[in-house]
């Protein structure tokens, strides 16, 4: 009879066991697809609660700001590359960036990954001072004559693509200065359109410039500053123009005169795998 009982006791004993363990398993994969759920990221619409981490100033401030149901969501960082350590650390749930720097981020970081298709497609442009008509001529120009030349293109594609390292911009021996200097404006923490190598800046937008003053007889300096300080540098003409990856919108067009746009560009998402 003994026996008997302890048979029972014990058959209930494991089938209670069984059963807690059936629900820790159903348990977790309900954790791991809640957890997935909230990072299955389609539209716009599936930011709306999330935690965002932008640059400052950036596109991707102004469009994760207007997605998100409160702007204390946002969090803000001088360069992109808190931001997206901030996503490493738990801090941030994504990122919102512009798709090339994103590229190169995770290319530097395997455990994240990109979502693209959120967001519409920019055009990016060089900027310069309200009623500075004559000088955006002069850009205009310079840029539909390097573009008509193939310049823009192989400038392009030296930092993006297949052929990256292959057709270095390089000024012509004989290029003419004597109209100047020219102060650009940048922020060189947007791999690939402008960043730092030693103590030089680089990149599509500073090649460009460089070839558009080479056009035009100008020298070329370039000034490394906050991104949100670039729009007042050049408004108050501390800086001639700028460049750095920056899109045309109806609210910098308030401040600043922008040139014919040069390159397309499309924010993308960035969450950890």
């Amino acid at each position: 009879m003994k026996k008997k009982i302890c048979a029972a006791v014990l058959a209930a004993m494991m089938a209670v066991s069984a059963a807690g363990c059936g629900n820790s398993a159903s348990d977790a994969g309900s954790g791991e697809t809640g957890e997935s759920a909230a990072l299955e990221i389609t539209s716009v619409e599936d930011l709306a609660d999330l935690k965002i981490g932008v640059q400052i100033g950036t596109t991707g401030d102004t469009q994760a700001t207007e997605a998100v149901n409160d702007a204390s969501q946002v969090s803000p960082f001088n360069k992109g590359a808190d931001a997206i350590q901030a996503l490493k650390n738990g801090k941030v749930d994504c990122v919102v960036i512009d798709s090339l720097p994103a590229e190169k981020f995770v290319e530097a970081n395997d455990d994240l990954k990109i979502i693209d298709g959120i967001f519409d497609t920019e055009e990016y442009a060089i900027c310069m001072k309200k009623g500075n008509t004559e000088l955006k001529e002069e850009f205009n120009t310079a840029l539909a004559e390097l573009k008509e030349e193939g310049v823009l293109d192989e400038i392009q594609s030296n930092y993006i693509g297949d052929e990256i390292g292959e057709h270095p911009y390089e000024s012509p021996a004989d290029a003419d200065r004597s109209k100047g200097t020219l102060t650009m404006a940048t922020n060189a923490e947007f791999e690939p359109w402008e960043y730092k190598e030693g103590d030089e800046i680089v990149g599509i937008d500073a090649d460009i410039a460089q070839a558009i003053c080479d056009k035009l007889g100008y020298e070329l300096k370039i000034e490394d500053m906050a991104f949100e300080a670039i729009l007042t540098s050049v408004s108050t003409g501390k800086a001639d123009f700028g460049a750095a990856g920056m899109t045309v919108t109806p609210e910098r067009e308030k401040s600043v005169e922008f040139t014919d746009t040069y390159a397309e560009a499309t924010q993308v998402v960035i969450v950890k795998k």
